[in-house]
């Protein structure tokens, strides 16, 4: 009994072992605590809500960064520049068709002058030799327009003036780059022979072609354009005598139609900006009848 005592005592004053973590400050603890049951406060106890994002999906906030007001202002700008462009180019263009056509319209009014119509089929002789008829009027581009003069080269007056009238014409409407066809049609092939005529005509415009035929066939040609002529009866050979004839100028189409008189009233200046006008406003048929299925169609019916 007594033995066991002692043990006992030591075993009392032997530290305790134990496995448990050692104790926490008292401080430690109670801040712990504080923030476990403390709730939050001000504006933490409200969930916070997400704006909107303007960037699209699968896009990145760099795109966003670039300016889309700036962007939009930029391309609105661009709209409105190009809508001007278009709408003056598009006046333009309709401004030039209409008046393009009014003259047109004036051509087509022409052509009825008289009953019959001005011209017709012919057929004569050139200064070469060669055949000259109304098909040679038809130019196959569509561009050049012919004028034609009725006269004669014994002519002591009139005829030089118009000829030489007739060359200031030519080299004005060439500088402008208007294509012409100039042509002169004896009314005494009695004595202009091809050979006369081409001496005659160099002395104004080598361009000026030259044609002549029998009394009938010069008689039919000036009887389709309405051309009044006249020679002495009973002329005897080598007998010097004048010619009394109609003193106009005949404009005629690339398609072969006439298209406006012009007077001995008429100066050069004037002559050259009628036949300009005429120039810048002929429409082939071709051409006119594509235009009627085009933008502009309405204005052509």
């Amino acid at each position: 009994m007594l033995s066991r005592l002692p043990l006992r005592s030591t075993m009392r004053s032997l530290p305790r072992v134990s496995s448990v973590q050692p104790l926490r400050s008292f401080s430690t603890t109670f801040r712990l605590l504080q923030e476990k049951h403390d709730p939050p406060s001000g504006d933490e106890t409200k969930p916070k809500k997400r704006p909107l994002s303007r960037v699209a999906i699968g896009g990145s906030q760099s795109e966003k960064n670039k300016g889309f007001g700036m962007t939009v202002e930029f391309a609105t700008w661009k709209a409105i520049l190009l809508l001007c462009v278009v709408g003056g180019i598009g006046t333009y263009f309709f401004q030039q068709e209409k008046a393009r056509l009014q003259k047109r319209k004036e051509m087509e009014a022409n052509k009825t002058i008289g009953t019959p119509a001005i011209g017709g089929p012919f057929t004569l002789e050139d200064t070469d030799g060669k055949k000259f008829t109304q098909e040679n009027l038809v130019d196959p581009n569509m561009k050049r327009f012919s004028i034609l003069y009725f006269g004669f080269t014994h002519c002591p007056d009139v005829c030089p003036e118009e000829l030489d009238k007739l060359g200031d014409i030519l080299q004005k409407l060439k500088r402008e780059g208007v294509e012409m066809q100039p042509v002169f049609i004896t009314c005494d092939p009695a004595r202009d022979t091809p050979a006369v005529l081409r001496a005659y005509l160099d002395d104004f415009d080598p361009s000026i072609i030259g044609l002549t035929g029998t009394y009938d066939q010069v008689k039919n040609c000036c009887k389709k354009y309405r051309v009044y002529f006249s020679t002495p009866p009973d002329v005897k050979p080598g007998q010097d005598y004048l010619v009394d004839h109609s003193i106009f100028y005949y404009l005629i189409d690339p398609e072969g139609n006439f298209v406006d008189v012009i007077g001995r009233e008429a100066g050069v200046d004037d002559t050259v900006l009628k036949i300009s006008r005429y120039s810048d406003a002929f429409i082939p048929e071709r051409e006119r009848l594509e235009k009627k299925e085009g933008i502009f169609g309405f204005l052509h019916r």
